[in-house]
């Protein structure tokens, strides 16, 4: 049974089983992404929201307007802390820097979901995790560059950020992947961060330097940008392939050198997180740790229902009611 399948039933089956509940105010959970209004996190808004209004929750909904605001993020979880919520979904800007408000946070009493990327942190009665399965998007990747590369070539892995632990292993499971079932594809591999000038100077020298690459595999939405940026601004002697993962909300297929992206299911993650804490809060046991699988995402498979799923923001209710409910 998959995980939001099971979580649904597990919600169902507790709320059903409370006496007190009609007149007992609505759990107040805080969603923090790692920014908003992009098009990687606000399908997370649209998951927690309807999960939300399906469990009877109160959501609330606040990010730092850049990836790499970490002291920013650092201040609201702090915030929410102190206010009255009971439960936290994070999907943190820095694994180091966010583990003590973390742990402030499950010292007032919050039940914490860690989504997308894992703290250096072990889950417990407070805190769970719900990660992107990098190991996978690793092997996707990897199996792609094997595809359009013909199994040789050179290509240059960008944005490698030592502070986010889920990138880190992202680029570990490409490069392992390439060295098993695909040796002759030669791999450079470039540190990056959230900061885009950084990554379109990177990107900019990395062409500079070597002419010969046939493709690049950008592991965050901003050393994609600064890839694109980088190549609209000369003249390849070839086409370079991109794999992107997590694209930005302004970058589509409209770059003729994107050929595809790898796409955390963050609307699933936000949806589960929520159902997660209700359960748990409700006395329920819960998992410990979720991985959910990312989907490579091509031209042709791009308009395919369950691919816009991926990005669809909308958190409308379905039309049929839901037995397990909270009753207003």
């Amino acid at each position: 049974m998959g995980c939001s399948l099971w979580l649904s039933s597990l919600v169902c089956a507790t709320l059903l089983s409370l006496t007190g509940c009609r007149h007992s105010a609505p759990i107040a959970i805080a969603v923090v992404p790692r920014t908003c209004g992009d098009m990687l996190w606000e399908p997370e808004h649209g998951g927690a929201q309807k999960a939300a209004f399906e469990t009877g929750a109160r959501l609330y909904w606040n990010a730092p307007t850049r990836e790499d605001d970490v002291d920013g993020q650092i201040a609201l979880v702090q915030r929410i802390s102190s206010e009255n919520y009971q439960g936290l979904v994070l999907a943190p800007d820095q694994s180091r820097a966010l583990i003590t408000p973390v742990r402030r946070a499950m010292q007032h009493g919050l039940s914490v979901v860690i989504v997308g990327s894992p703290l250096p942190v072990p889950p417990g009665d407070r805190l769970s995790y719900i990660l992107n399965d990098e190991q996978e998007g690793g092997r996707l990747a990897g199996q792609r560059l094997g595809t359009i590369l013909h199994g040789q070539g050179s290509v240059a892995i960008l944005g490698i950020d030592s502070d986010i632990a889920g990138i880190v292993l992202r680029a570990k499971s490409l490069e392992q992947f390439l060295a098993t079932h695909y040796p002759n594809i030669h791999i450079l591999k470039m540190v990056g961060s959230f900061n885009l000038p950084h990554e379109q100077q990177v990107a900019a020298e990395t062409f500079k330097a070597h002419p010969d690459l046939d493709a690049v595999v950008t592991l965050t939405s901003t050393s994609t940008v600064g890839v694109v940026s980088a190549l609209a601004s000369m003249l390849p002697a070839h086409p370079i392939h991109i794999i992107a993962f997590d694209p930005d909300s302004n970058l589509g297929f409209d770059s003729a050198n994107l050929d595809s992206v790898v796409i955390e299911d963050t609307r699933k993650m936000g949806a589960d997180a929520v159902q997660l804490i209700t359960a748990k809060l409700h006395g329920a046991t819960v998992p410990a740790v979720t991985f959910l699988e990312p989907v490579l995402v091509l031209r042709q498979n791009l308009n395919n229902p369950q691919v816009q799923e991926l990005f669809s923001r909308d958190w409308r209710p379905e039309p049929i009611q839901r037995a397990w409910r909270v009753p207003q």
